[in-house]
């Protein structure tokens, strides 16, 4: 037998888990976007020997900001977490998986963490907290 949380519970640690990977993505997206800037962020990436340094730093400010954003309301859930998905393979493989695990060293286990965490919102939904859930609400009412 299958034991999982009561919905209740469930929606709740949904709502928890967006919240802080939401937090967590918009200060690094900010940090890319705004604090740093797009132009010292494609520096830094190219200094780390990340292909089109231009486009990988708009993509990952991008993703990380707007799509930060977009899992604090529950929005778009599931293209928002593929989009991160992609985003934490690319820092890992390219950056983060030669220094060993420890991010205190360099290390992948940050952005694995990240990773990780938006595969299963991608795969399990927002929850019952959610923009994703109130439109699928509207769409099944309206559908009647």
């Amino acid at each position: 037998m299958i034991r999982t949380l009561p919905p209740s519970a469930r929606d709740a640690a949904l709502l928890v888990a967006r919240l802080v990977l939401g937090v967590v993505l918009v200060a690094h997206g900010w940090q890319k976007v705004v604090t740093n800037g797009l132009g010292a962020t494609a520096e830094g990436f190219a200094g780390m020997g990340v292909p089109l340094a231009p486009v990988s730093a708009a993509f990952a400010g991008l993703v990380e900001l707007v799509g930060g954003v977009l899992l604090v309301a529950g929005a778009a859930t599931a293209l928002v977490g593929v989009l991160v998905v992609l985003d934490m393979i690319g820092a890992a493989l390219l950056v983060h998986a030669a220094n060993g695990v420890f991010a205190s060293d360099g290390g992948w286990e940050l952005v694995g963490v990240i990773g990780a965490l938006a595969l299963v919102l991608a795969a399990v939904g927002a929850g019952r907290f959610s923009v994703d859930h109130a439109l699928a609400s509207r769409r099944r009412t309206a559908a009647v």
